[in-house]
């Protein structure tokens, strides 16, 4: 089963749609025991890094993340859910993150923001969310992003007015800029990869 965490933050239909492509077991929901006993848990995020934070903590969706972290149990991060992973956002105020990945997510250094639009990604070698799908393009939408490269894991980068992490790959947890969810045939070739690495 797949628990795609529900904290008022998100494209949950569409993250729903999306992952049931790959596994007919989805369940959308932010009950602790389905959440910490599913194969894989999604944490999708739409918006301001903060509001996202405000609204995982309200429903216990940090607690959760992070005892999945220590049983080691596979968790994918989509957009801001991606950020939220990261110590700290300097959107708008600056609020700190969950710390499972050191770094600030900042402002994209570019002229026109958001980034909203399809790009390419230059996938971090022996990938395996981009196997098969190495050259392909992706759906991003947003302003701020993590720059620097996490050590001892897998980063796989864009550019839009300067490098950024596209997606990351550490150990049980992935986390990607983008929304594969959008990204049509490759962002469901994406999920395919993660859900049979479960």
């Amino acid at each position: 089963m797949i628990a795609i965490l529900d904290y008022g933050s998100g494209n949950l239909r569409s993250a729903e749609r999306a992952f049931a492509l790959a596994d007919s077991r989805i369940v959308v929901t932010n009950d602790p025991k389905l959440c910490l006993e599913a194969d894989g848990l999604v944490v999708p995020g739409v918006g301001a890094f903060a509001a996202c934070m405000s609204q995982l903590i309200s429903v216990g969706g940090d607690e959760i993340i992070r005892e999945r972290v220590e049983n080691s149990k596979p968790i994918f991060g989509i957009c801001v859910g991606m950020q939220i992973l990261f110590d700290s956002s300097s959107e708008k105020t600056q609020t700190s993150g969950l710390g499972i990945f050191s770094g600030e997510v900042t402002q994209i250094k570019s002229q026109i923001l958001p980034h909203m639009g399809w790009n390419t990604v230059k996938a971090a070698e022996n990938s395996q969310l981009f196997d098969g799908i190495e050259s392909e393009t992706f759906y991003f939408v947003h302003s701020y992003a993590a720059k620097k490269p996490i050590p001892g894991a897998l980063n796989s980068l864009t550019n839009y007015g300067e490098d950024f992490i596209a997606s990351v790959e550490r150990d049980f947890i992935v986390a990607t800029q983008f929304h594969p969810e959008k990204s049509g045939s490759a962002g469901a070739t994406l999920i395919k990869n993660w859900v049979a690495a479960l």
